[in-house]
């Protein structure tokens, strides 16, 4: 279960992202809520997986999960480059999450 916290957690991480994005172009209630809320939200489950998961595991998993899916949202949502340099780079990332997996 900690580990499907810590998915849930990254999940929650890059909707805060997208709320930072969002916030950034358009300073409202909604943005704001998507940002503020999105990382509470993560931070709460992060925390919970954290009583198990030792905390170099969780935080680098974490982190790699926001910035694998904040690279991809960035590009299906706003339009962002893609290219192969690029996504040869995300599949580095999830490739070091699956190993810190396997490993911790």
């Amino acid at each position: 279960m900690p580990w499907m916290y810590l998915i849930i957690a990254g999940c929650f991480e890059v909707i805060g992202i997208i709320g930072i994005k969002r916030a950034s172009e358009k300073d409202n209630f909604l943005n704001n809520v998507i940002l503020i809320g999105g990382f509470m939200i993560s931070f709460a489950f992060l925390l919970e997986a954290l009583k198990t998961i030792p905390l170099s595991t969780a935080y680098a998993v974490w982190t790699g999960i926001g910035t694998v899916g904040g690279a991809i949202v960035g590009m299906l949502l706003f339009k962002e480059p893609r290219n192969l340099l690029r996504m040869l780079f995300i599949f580095g990332i999830i490739g070091a999450v699956v190993a810190l997996k396997l490993l911790g």
